[in-house]
């Protein structure tokens, strides 16, 4: 067996878990109403999965190669929902012997202290993606997006863990920005 197919077969393997662990954790059945306002017969609460030890591990190992395939050097997302996302990444990573630089987007730039709106080591000169948990119509990823914009940094990518193929894909894609993700919520029923 190549390096290649183990790898292949390991990420197979990694994704095929991580579904389990969203099926268990985080995906939900009933009357919610999501932050875009919209109502839905269901709901991917990922953070319950991206706050698990092993969800963390897995999401992080299956992004790790989407987001070197887009050379991307660090990661960052709108807080809450990317948090947990970049720390696992930037550990991953690291592990891995590539190390990403990570950062956090605020909603709004605090009126102390340093009065960012982006925390952490944001550097604009590497090539970033932004990430988050679950993407409907994109609002929090463009919130993070045109933060990293106005700040002058590169974002070569957005990615999350489920898609639930409401419209941020298309989004992204109309603003010259390539969108992956690792599910999509059709996976799930």
């Amino acid at each position: 067996m190549t390096r290649a197919t183990s790898d292949t077969a390991g990420l197979k393997t990694a994704r095929a878990r991580l579904k389990e662990i969203l099926l268990q954790r985080s995906i939900r059945f009933g009357d919610f109403t999501l932050s875009s306002g919209l109502k839905s017969k269901y709901y991917a609460d990922v953070r319950q999965t991206s706050l698990d030890p092993e969800g963390a591990v897995l999401i992080a190992r299956l992004l790790d190669p989407i987001l070197a395939e887009h050379g991307v050097r660090a990661v960052g997302g709108l807080t809450l929902g990317a948090d947990p996302i970049v720390g696992a990444l930037i550990t991953w990573t690291q592990l891995q012997g590539r190390g990403l630089g990570g950062f956090l987007v605020r909603k709004a730039e605090k009126a102390y202290g340093t009065a960012r709106r982006i925390e952490g080591p944001f550097d604009r000169s590497l090539p970033c993606a932004v990430v988050d948990d679950v993407i409907t119509k994109g609002g929090s990823a463009l919130q993070a997006l045109e933060a990293v914009r106005e700040a002058g940094g590169d974002v070569r990518l957005v990615a999350c863990v489920v898609d639930r193929n409401e419209g941020g894909g298309e989004e992204f894609a109309s603003r010259g920005i390539p969108f992956r993700s690792i599910f999509t919520i059709q996976e799930f029923f």
